[in-house]
Protein backbone atom coordinates (compact mmCIF):
# COMPACT_ATOMS: atom_id res chain seq x y z
CA UNK A 1 0.00 0.00 0.00
CA UNK A 2 1.31 3.27 -0.87
CA UNK A 3 0.47 6.22 1.48
CA UNK A 4 1.23 9.49 0.37
CA UNK A 5 1.33 12.44 2.80
CA UNK A 6 3.29 15.58 1.54
CA UNK A 7 2.80 18.31 -1.44
CA UNK A 8 5.90 20.10 -2.21
CA UNK A 9 6.08 24.07 -1.66
CA UNK A 10 8.45 26.44 -1.70
CA UNK A 11 11.42 24.06 -2.48
CA UNK A 12 9.89 21.54 0.27
CA UNK A 13 8.25 18.57 0.58
CA UNK A 14 5.32 19.44 3.48
CA UNK A 15 2.40 17.85 4.80
CA UNK A 16 -0.82 19.65 3.82
CA UNK A 17 -3.28 21.55 5.74
CA UNK A 18 -5.58 19.56 3.96
CA UNK A 19 -6.74 16.67 5.82
CA UNK A 20 -8.89 14.91 2.93
CA UNK A 21 -7.75 11.12 2.16
CA UNK A 22 -8.41 9.90 -1.55
CA UNK A 23 -8.31 6.14 -2.36
CA UNK A 24 -5.57 5.53 -5.49
CA UNK A 25 -6.93 2.10 -7.32
CA UNK A 26 -5.37 -0.16 -9.68
CA UNK A 27 -7.98 0.07 -12.69
CA UNK A 28 -6.73 -3.73 -13.69
CA UNK A 29 -7.67 -5.52 -10.42
CA UNK A 30 -10.08 -2.56 -8.89
CA UNK A 31 -8.32 -3.16 -5.92
CA UNK A 32 -7.21 0.23 -3.80
CA UNK A 33 -3.32 0.62 -3.78
CA UNK A 34 -2.58 3.44 -1.63
CA UNK A 35 -4.13 6.65 -0.76
CA UNK A 36 -3.07 10.40 -0.67
CA UNK A 37 -3.60 13.03 1.43
CA UNK A 38 -5.18 16.01 -0.95
CA UNK A 39 -4.19 19.60 0.02
CA UNK A 40 -6.73 22.11 0.76
CA UNK A 41 -7.17 26.15 -0.56
CA UNK A 42 -4.72 26.91 2.26
CA UNK A 43 -2.30 25.22 0.84
CA UNK A 44 -3.13 26.35 -2.91
CA UNK A 45 -2.59 29.73 -1.02
CA UNK A 46 0.77 29.09 0.16
CA UNK A 47 1.85 27.86 -3.18
CA UNK A 48 0.67 30.98 -4.90
CA UNK A 49 2.65 32.80 -2.85
CA UNK A 50 5.67 30.79 -2.40
CA UNK A 51 5.49 31.52 -6.16
CA UNK A 52 5.01 34.62 -6.53
CA UNK A 53 8.16 35.52 -4.21
CA UNK A 54 10.17 33.60 -6.51
CA UNK A 55 9.25 34.81 -9.49
CA UNK A 56 10.85 38.29 -8.89
CA UNK A 57 14.49 37.07 -9.68
CA UNK A 58 13.90 33.63 -11.46
CA UNK A 59 11.66 36.23 -14.19
CA UNK A 60 14.97 37.86 -14.62
CA UNK A 61 17.03 34.48 -15.16
CA UNK A 62 18.81 34.27 -18.44
CA UNK A 63 17.98 31.86 -21.18
CA UNK A 64 21.51 29.97 -20.21
CA UNK A 65 20.30 29.70 -16.53
CA UNK A 66 17.05 28.16 -17.77
CA UNK A 67 18.28 26.41 -20.27
CA UNK A 68 20.93 24.77 -17.75
CA UNK A 69 17.31 23.88 -15.09
CA UNK A 70 15.74 22.55 -18.12
CA UNK A 71 18.77 20.27 -18.38
CA UNK A 72 18.97 18.92 -14.78
CA UNK A 73 15.01 18.89 -14.84
CA UNK A 74 15.40 16.08 -18.03
CA UNK A 75 18.28 14.60 -16.17
CA UNK A 76 16.25 13.83 -13.38
CA UNK A 77 13.20 12.71 -14.73
CA UNK A 78 15.31 10.44 -17.18
CA UNK A 79 17.24 8.75 -13.95
CA UNK A 80 13.25 7.80 -12.73
CA UNK A 81 11.89 6.38 -15.89
CA UNK A 82 11.67 3.15 -14.63
CA UNK A 83 10.09 3.84 -11.34
CA UNK A 84 7.31 6.32 -13.53
CA UNK A 85 6.76 3.57 -15.85
CA UNK A 86 5.25 1.21 -13.21
CA UNK A 87 3.46 4.42 -11.81
CA UNK A 88 2.09 4.67 -14.71
CA UNK A 89 0.89 0.78 -15.62
CA UNK A 90 -0.23 0.52 -11.50
CA UNK A 91 -2.51 3.48 -11.25
CA UNK A 92 -3.40 4.29 -14.98
CA UNK A 93 -3.22 0.89 -16.34
CA UNK A 94 -1.15 1.70 -19.45
CA UNK A 95 -0.30 -1.44 -21.78
CA UNK A 96 3.21 -1.97 -21.97
CA UNK A 97 4.37 -0.37 -25.43
CA UNK A 98 2.15 2.78 -24.59
CA UNK A 99 3.24 3.08 -20.96
CA UNK A 100 6.90 2.98 -21.81
CA UNK A 101 6.32 5.96 -24.37
CA UNK A 102 4.75 8.09 -21.61
CA UNK A 103 7.56 7.42 -19.28
CA UNK A 104 9.85 8.72 -21.77
CA UNK A 105 7.77 11.74 -22.94
CA UNK A 106 7.83 12.73 -19.30
CA UNK A 107 11.78 13.74 -19.78
CA UNK A 108 11.64 14.60 -23.68
CA UNK A 109 9.27 17.29 -22.90
CA UNK A 110 12.55 19.21 -21.21
CA UNK A 111 14.94 19.01 -24.23
CA UNK A 112 12.27 20.12 -26.59
CA UNK A 113 11.90 22.83 -24.66
CA UNK A 114 15.34 23.54 -24.66
CA UNK A 115 15.47 23.59 -28.37
CA UNK A 116 12.93 25.87 -28.61
CA UNK A 117 14.46 28.01 -26.28
CA UNK A 118 17.72 28.21 -27.66
CA UNK A 119 16.00 29.52 -30.96
CA UNK A 120 13.50 32.30 -29.97
CA UNK A 121 14.57 35.92 -29.98
CA UNK A 122 13.07 37.63 -27.24
CA UNK A 123 14.14 40.88 -28.21
CA UNK A 124 13.33 42.09 -31.63
CA UNK A 125 13.24 45.51 -33.52
CA UNK A 126 9.48 46.70 -34.58
CA UNK A 127 9.99 50.03 -36.71
CA UNK A 128 11.35 52.41 -34.39
CA UNK A 129 10.26 50.18 -30.99
CA UNK A 130 12.78 47.28 -29.54
CA UNK A 131 9.94 44.92 -28.77
CA UNK A 132 10.99 42.53 -25.50
CA UNK A 133 8.97 39.05 -24.46
CA UNK A 134 8.78 39.06 -21.27
CA UNK A 135 7.44 36.35 -18.64
CA UNK A 136 3.77 37.03 -17.91
CA UNK A 137 3.57 36.21 -14.40
CA UNK A 138 2.80 32.86 -11.83
CA UNK A 139 1.71 29.99 -14.27
CA UNK A 140 -1.45 27.90 -12.29
CA UNK A 141 -0.88 24.34 -14.32
CA UNK A 142 -3.79 22.11 -14.02
CA UNK A 143 -3.71 18.80 -15.41
CA UNK A 144 -5.09 15.35 -16.39
CA UNK A 145 -5.16 11.79 -15.59
CA UNK A 146 -4.91 10.14 -19.00
CA UNK A 147 -1.47 11.54 -19.17
CA UNK A 148 -0.92 12.71 -15.72
CA UNK A 149 3.16 13.39 -15.67
CA UNK A 150 3.63 14.12 -19.34
CA UNK A 151 1.30 17.12 -18.66
CA UNK A 152 3.06 18.02 -15.52
CA UNK A 153 6.51 17.99 -17.39
CA UNK A 154 5.34 19.57 -20.77
CA UNK A 155 3.78 22.68 -19.12
CA UNK A 156 5.97 23.37 -16.80
CA UNK A 157 9.17 22.89 -19.16
CA UNK A 158 7.21 25.40 -21.11
CA UNK A 159 6.86 27.89 -18.12
CA UNK A 160 10.23 27.44 -17.36
CA UNK A 161 11.36 28.34 -20.46
CA UNK A 162 9.54 31.78 -20.23
CA UNK A 163 10.83 32.11 -17.20
CA UNK A 164 7.68 31.93 -15.38
CA UNK A 165 7.07 30.19 -11.66
CA UNK A 166 4.41 27.87 -11.74
CA UNK A 167 1.90 26.49 -9.41
CA UNK A 168 0.84 23.07 -10.51
CA UNK A 169 -2.21 21.17 -9.54
CA UNK A 170 -2.37 17.86 -10.86
CA UNK A 171 -5.31 15.03 -10.64
CA UNK A 172 -5.33 13.17 -7.74
CA UNK A 173 -5.89 9.74 -9.37
CA UNK A 174 -2.46 10.05 -10.68
CA UNK A 175 -0.81 10.72 -7.19
CA UNK A 176 1.86 7.61 -7.37
CA UNK A 177 3.21 9.33 -10.97
CA UNK A 178 3.29 13.11 -8.98
CA UNK A 179 5.22 11.73 -6.02
CA UNK A 180 7.68 10.61 -8.24
CA UNK A 181 7.98 13.64 -10.85
CA UNK A 182 8.52 15.90 -7.29
CA UNK A 183 10.83 13.74 -5.94
CA UNK A 184 12.65 13.75 -9.61
CA UNK A 185 12.18 17.67 -10.06
CA UNK A 186 13.27 18.17 -6.23
CA UNK A 187 16.66 16.77 -7.05
CA UNK A 188 17.43 19.10 -10.20
CA UNK A 189 17.92 21.87 -7.83
CA UNK A 190 15.72 24.78 -8.63
CA UNK A 191 15.49 28.05 -6.61
CA UNK A 192 12.88 27.72 -3.98
CA UNK A 193 9.66 28.01 -5.43
CA UNK A 194 9.93 28.50 -9.05
CA UNK A 195 7.72 25.24 -9.36
CA UNK A 196 5.62 24.37 -6.20
CA UNK A 197 3.14 20.48 -6.65
CA UNK A 198 -0.36 20.61 -5.40
CA UNK A 199 -2.24 17.61 -5.29
CA UNK A 200 -5.91 18.52 -4.49
CA UNK A 201 -9.57 18.35 -5.68
CA UNK A 202 -9.80 21.03 -8.78
CA UNK A 203 -13.00 22.64 -7.21
CA UNK A 204 -10.88 23.47 -4.43
CA UNK A 205 -7.43 23.66 -4.78
CA UNK A 206 -8.17 24.43 -9.11
CA UNK A 207 -10.89 26.90 -7.71
CA UNK A 208 -8.33 28.53 -5.85
CA UNK A 209 -5.46 29.03 -8.47
CA UNK A 210 -8.04 29.97 -11.50
CA UNK A 211 -9.17 32.80 -8.48
CA UNK A 212 -6.05 34.28 -7.21
CA UNK A 213 -5.61 37.46 -8.06
CA UNK A 214 -1.49 36.15 -7.87
CA UNK A 215 -1.67 33.89 -10.66
CA UNK A 216 -1.44 35.60 -14.10
CA UNK A 217 -1.36 32.42 -16.65
CA UNK A 218 -3.52 29.32 -16.43
CA UNK A 219 -3.16 25.96 -18.18
CA UNK A 220 -5.42 23.48 -18.04
CA UNK A 221 -5.98 20.23 -19.79
CA UNK A 222 -9.12 18.68 -19.54
CA UNK A 223 -12.88 18.64 -20.09
CA UNK A 224 -14.91 21.27 -22.33
CA UNK A 225 -17.12 21.86 -19.65
CA UNK A 226 -14.37 22.71 -16.63
CA UNK A 227 -12.50 24.83 -19.16
CA UNK A 228 -15.48 26.96 -19.72
CA UNK A 229 -15.62 27.42 -15.93
CA UNK A 230 -12.33 28.15 -16.05
CA UNK A 231 -12.76 31.13 -18.19
CA UNK A 232 -15.49 32.32 -16.48
CA UNK A 233 -13.49 32.21 -13.00
CA UNK A 234 -11.00 33.74 -14.73
CA UNK A 235 -12.10 36.80 -16.20
CA UNK A 236 -12.42 38.42 -13.25
CA UNK A 237 -8.68 38.89 -12.93
CA UNK A 238 -8.33 38.94 -16.83
CA UNK A 239 -6.03 35.59 -16.69
CA UNK A 240 -4.42 34.53 -19.83
CA UNK A 241 -5.85 31.35 -20.58
CA UNK A 242 -4.80 28.18 -22.24
CA UNK A 243 -7.20 25.23 -22.30
CA UNK A 244 -6.71 21.86 -24.74
CA UNK A 245 -10.05 20.56 -24.10
CA UNK A 246 -12.45 17.43 -25.83
CA UNK A 247 -12.51 16.16 -29.25
CA UNK A 248 -14.32 14.16 -31.51
CA UNK A 249 -11.69 13.59 -34.39
CA UNK A 250 -12.49 12.67 -37.80
CA UNK A 251 -10.73 10.23 -39.96
CA UNK A 252 -11.40 10.84 -43.39
CA UNK A 253 -10.70 7.64 -45.20
CA UNK A 254 -10.61 9.30 -48.75
CA UNK A 255 -12.26 7.19 -52.13
CA UNK A 256 -8.67 6.34 -53.52
CA UNK A 257 -7.03 5.60 -49.94
CA UNK A 258 -4.99 2.04 -49.12
CA UNK A 259 -7.20 0.25 -46.92
CA UNK A 260 -4.47 -1.87 -46.23
CA UNK A 261 -2.73 1.12 -44.55
CA UNK A 262 -5.44 3.32 -44.02
CA UNK A 263 -7.81 0.77 -41.80
CA UNK A 264 -4.37 -0.25 -39.53
CA UNK A 265 -3.87 3.49 -39.01
CA UNK A 266 -7.65 4.70 -38.50
CA UNK A 267 -8.46 1.93 -35.59
CA UNK A 268 -4.89 2.61 -33.89
CA UNK A 269 -5.97 6.63 -34.14
CA UNK A 270 -9.23 5.72 -32.30
CA UNK A 271 -7.68 2.96 -29.71
CA UNK A 272 -4.85 5.51 -28.48
CA UNK A 273 -4.19 5.12 -25.07
CA UNK A 274 -6.56 3.06 -24.59
CA UNK A 275 -9.39 5.47 -26.03
CA UNK A 276 -8.67 8.04 -23.59
CA UNK A 277 -7.15 10.48 -25.47
CA UNK A 278 -8.58 13.89 -26.51
CA UNK A 279 -7.19 13.13 -29.74
CA UNK A 280 -8.64 10.02 -30.37
CA UNK A 281 -9.98 9.68 -34.03
CA UNK A 282 -13.02 8.10 -32.92
CA UNK A 283 -15.45 9.24 -36.23
CA UNK A 284 -14.42 6.94 -39.31
CA UNK A 285 -15.74 9.13 -42.55
CA UNK A 286 -15.76 6.11 -45.34
CA UNK A 287 -17.07 6.23 -48.65
CA UNK A 288 -20.19 4.71 -49.13
CA UNK A 289 -19.05 2.89 -52.98
CA UNK A 290 -16.41 1.19 -50.74
CA UNK A 291 -17.91 0.93 -47.30
CA UNK A 292 -18.22 -2.76 -47.41
CA UNK A 293 -14.78 -3.42 -48.27
CA UNK A 294 -14.07 -1.15 -45.41
CA UNK A 295 -16.19 -3.05 -42.52
CA UNK A 296 -15.12 -5.89 -43.72
CA UNK A 297 -11.54 -4.96 -42.85
CA UNK A 298 -11.87 -2.64 -39.83
CA UNK A 299 -13.93 -5.46 -38.26
CA UNK A 300 -10.82 -7.86 -38.76
CA UNK A 301 -8.72 -5.47 -37.44
CA UNK A 302 -10.69 -4.70 -34.24
CA UNK A 303 -11.46 -7.83 -33.34
CA UNK A 304 -7.23 -8.57 -33.19
CA UNK A 305 -6.90 -5.63 -30.73
CA UNK A 306 -6.42 -7.13 -27.04
CA UNK A 307 -8.34 -5.45 -24.08
CA UNK A 308 -6.56 -7.36 -20.99
CA UNK A 309 -3.99 -7.36 -18.79
CA UNK A 310 -1.54 -3.97 -18.96
CA UNK A 311 1.49 -6.02 -18.39
CA UNK A 312 0.77 -8.31 -21.34
CA UNK A 313 2.94 -7.07 -24.32
CA UNK A 314 0.14 -8.40 -26.27
CA UNK A 315 -2.23 -5.90 -25.03
CA UNK A 316 -2.78 -2.48 -26.89
CA UNK A 317 -6.35 -1.51 -24.69
CA UNK A 318 -5.61 -1.67 -20.60
CA UNK A 319 -8.78 -0.82 -18.37
CA UNK A 320 -10.40 2.54 -18.12
CA UNK A 321 -8.85 4.52 -15.12
CA UNK A 322 -11.85 4.15 -12.70
CA UNK A 323 -15.08 2.51 -12.17
CA UNK A 324 -17.14 5.70 -13.12
CA UNK A 325 -15.10 5.74 -16.62
CA UNK A 326 -16.07 2.59 -17.25
CA UNK A 327 -19.68 3.20 -16.39
CA UNK A 328 -19.75 6.10 -18.60
CA UNK A 329 -18.08 4.19 -21.62
CA UNK A 330 -20.85 1.07 -21.26
CA UNK A 331 -23.30 3.81 -21.22
CA UNK A 332 -22.71 5.06 -24.22
CA UNK A 333 -22.17 1.80 -25.95
CA UNK A 334 -26.07 0.78 -24.62
CA UNK A 335 -26.86 4.36 -26.11
CA UNK A 336 -25.38 3.64 -29.59
CA UNK A 337 -27.71 0.62 -29.90
CA UNK A 338 -30.63 1.85 -29.03
CA UNK A 339 -30.33 4.86 -31.26
CA UNK A 340 -29.98 2.03 -34.49
CA UNK A 341 -26.13 2.27 -34.76
CA UNK A 342 -24.98 -1.32 -35.92
CA UNK A 343 -22.64 -3.31 -34.07
CA UNK A 344 -19.57 -4.99 -35.72
CA UNK A 345 -17.18 -5.66 -32.89
CA UNK A 346 -17.35 -5.74 -29.05
CA UNK A 347 -20.48 -4.12 -27.28
CA UNK A 348 -20.98 -4.35 -23.47
CA UNK A 349 -19.35 -5.81 -20.78
CA UNK A 350 -15.62 -7.01 -20.09
CA UNK A 351 -13.76 -8.98 -22.82
CA UNK A 352 -14.23 -12.57 -22.85
CA UNK A 353 -12.13 -14.10 -20.12
CA UNK A 354 -12.29 -11.16 -17.57
CA UNK A 355 -14.28 -10.73 -14.52
CA UNK A 356 -12.93 -8.31 -13.09
CA UNK A 357 -10.80 -4.47 -14.05
CA UNK A 358 -12.33 -2.11 -15.55
CA UNK A 359 -11.93 -3.05 -19.15
CA UNK A 360 -13.64 -2.42 -22.14
CA UNK A 361 -14.62 -4.74 -25.28
CA UNK A 362 -13.10 -2.69 -27.95
CA UNK A 363 -16.37 -1.73 -30.12
CA UNK A 364 -16.79 -0.60 -33.67
CA UNK A 365 -20.06 0.78 -34.94
CA UNK A 366 -21.36 1.24 -38.26
CA UNK A 367 -24.64 2.49 -39.63
CA UNK A 368 -23.72 5.66 -37.35
CA UNK A 369 -24.91 8.83 -38.74
CA UNK A 370 -23.37 12.01 -37.30
CA UNK A 371 -26.35 13.08 -35.41
CA UNK A 372 -25.81 10.38 -33.19
CA UNK A 373 -25.35 10.44 -29.69
CA UNK A 374 -22.21 8.43 -30.02
CA UNK A 375 -20.97 10.55 -32.78
CA UNK A 376 -21.78 14.15 -30.87
CA UNK A 377 -19.77 13.08 -27.67
CA UNK A 378 -16.65 12.36 -26.61
CA UNK A 379 -16.81 8.90 -25.03
CA UNK A 380 -13.18 8.82 -23.93
CA UNK A 381 -12.85 4.96 -24.24
CA UNK A 382 -12.16 2.44 -26.92
CA UNK A 383 -15.34 2.85 -29.02
CA UNK A 384 -15.32 3.88 -33.02
CA UNK A 385 -18.17 4.97 -35.09
CA UNK A 386 -18.14 5.02 -39.12
CA UNK A 387 -19.94 7.12 -40.78
CA UNK A 388 -20.42 6.86 -44.59
CA UNK A 389 -20.76 9.77 -46.93
CA UNK A 390 -21.10 10.25 -50.82
CA UNK A 391 -18.13 12.93 -51.84
CA UNK A 392 -15.81 14.69 -50.76
CA UNK A 393 -17.57 17.91 -50.17
CA UNK A 394 -19.89 15.78 -47.80
CA UNK A 395 -16.92 14.16 -46.52
CA UNK A 396 -15.80 17.56 -45.31
CA UNK A 397 -18.97 18.80 -44.43
CA UNK A 398 -19.17 16.04 -42.06
CA UNK A 399 -15.49 16.19 -40.49
CA UNK A 400 -16.44 19.85 -39.29
CA UNK A 401 -20.07 19.22 -38.32
CA UNK A 402 -18.98 18.72 -34.86
CA UNK A 403 -18.30 21.29 -32.01
CA UNK A 404 -14.79 20.12 -30.99
CA UNK A 405 -12.01 20.86 -33.50
CA UNK A 406 -8.44 19.64 -31.75
CA UNK A 407 -7.28 16.91 -34.47
CA UNK A 408 -8.49 15.17 -37.41
CA UNK A 409 -7.02 12.37 -39.88
CA UNK A 410 -6.67 12.29 -43.64
CA UNK A 411 -5.86 8.63 -45.92
CA UNK A 412 -5.45 8.79 -49.25
CA UNK A 413 -2.86 7.82 -52.31
CA UNK A 414 -3.27 11.22 -53.46
CA UNK A 415 -0.72 13.68 -51.76
CA UNK A 416 -1.73 16.81 -52.99
CA UNK A 417 -5.78 15.88 -52.56
CA UNK A 418 -5.23 15.16 -48.89
CA UNK A 419 -3.10 18.44 -48.29
CA UNK A 420 -6.58 20.13 -50.12
CA UNK A 421 -8.84 18.26 -48.01
CA UNK A 422 -6.96 18.98 -44.66
CA UNK A 423 -7.01 22.66 -45.23
CA UNK A 424 -10.46 22.37 -45.39
CA UNK A 425 -10.96 20.67 -41.92
CA UNK A 426 -11.22 23.13 -38.92
CA UNK A 427 -8.65 21.39 -36.38
CA UNK A 428 -5.81 22.73 -34.57
CA UNK A 429 -4.13 19.61 -36.20
CA UNK A 430 -4.36 17.06 -39.29
CA UNK A 431 -2.33 13.92 -39.72
CA UNK A 432 -1.88 12.46 -43.37
CA UNK A 433 -1.42 8.72 -43.26
CA UNK A 434 -0.12 9.25 -40.24
CA UNK A 435 0.17 8.99 -36.13
CA UNK A 436 3.02 11.25 -36.05
CA UNK A 437 3.86 13.97 -33.36
CA UNK A 438 6.15 16.75 -33.95
CA UNK A 439 7.20 18.70 -30.20
CA UNK A 440 7.57 21.91 -32.40
CA UNK A 441 4.30 21.94 -34.12
CA UNK A 442 1.72 24.11 -31.69
CA UNK A 443 -0.96 21.78 -30.15
CA UNK A 444 -4.55 23.00 -29.44
CA UNK A 445 -8.35 23.31 -30.96
CA UNK A 446 -10.49 25.12 -32.16
CA UNK A 447 -14.02 25.38 -31.69
CA UNK A 448 -15.21 24.12 -27.90
CA UNK A 449 -11.87 21.62 -28.09
CA UNK A 450 -9.69 24.68 -26.41
CA UNK A 451 -7.73 27.76 -26.94
CA UNK A 452 -4.43 28.92 -27.02
CA UNK A 453 -1.78 26.41 -28.37
CA UNK A 454 1.10 24.40 -26.85
CA UNK A 455 4.40 23.04 -27.61
CA UNK A 456 7.04 25.05 -29.68
CA UNK A 457 7.39 28.80 -30.41
CA UNK A 458 3.27 29.64 -29.85
CA UNK A 459 3.70 27.74 -26.88
CA UNK A 460 6.33 29.21 -25.08
CA UNK A 461 4.24 32.90 -26.40
CA UNK A 462 1.66 31.98 -24.30
CA UNK A 463 3.78 32.32 -21.17
CA UNK A 464 5.13 36.09 -22.90
CA UNK A 465 3.67 39.44 -22.78
CA UNK A 466 5.49 41.92 -25.54
CA UNK A 467 6.58 45.34 -24.00
CA UNK A 468 7.32 47.71 -26.88
CA UNK A 469 10.22 50.37 -25.45
CA UNK A 470 10.32 53.67 -27.40
CA UNK A 471 12.90 56.43 -26.81
CA UNK A 472 13.65 59.57 -28.46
Amino acid sequence: MHTIDHVYIDGAFVVPHGEERFELFNPATEEVIGTVRLADAEDARRAIAAAKRAFRSFSRSTVAERIALLQRMHDAIAAREDDLFEAIRLEYGAPVSRGSWMAKHASSVFLDAIDTLRHYDFERRMGIATVVMQPVGVAGLITPWNSNAGFICGKLATAIAAGCTVVIKPSEMSALQTKIVTEALHEAGAPAGVFNIVTGRGDVVGAEIVGSPDVAKISFTGSTAVGKGIVRDGAATLKRVTLELGGKSPSVILDDADFGKAVPLAVMAGFNNSGQACIAGTRILVPRARLAEFEAMAKDAVDAVVSGDPNDPATTVGPMVSAKQWERVQGYIRKGIDEGARLLAGGEGRPDGHDRGWLVRPTLFTDVTNDMTIAREEIFGPVLSIIAYDDEEEAIAIANDTPYGLQAYVHSTDDARALRVASRIDAGRVLINTLAHEPKAPFGGFKQSGQGREYGVLGLEAYLEPKAILSA
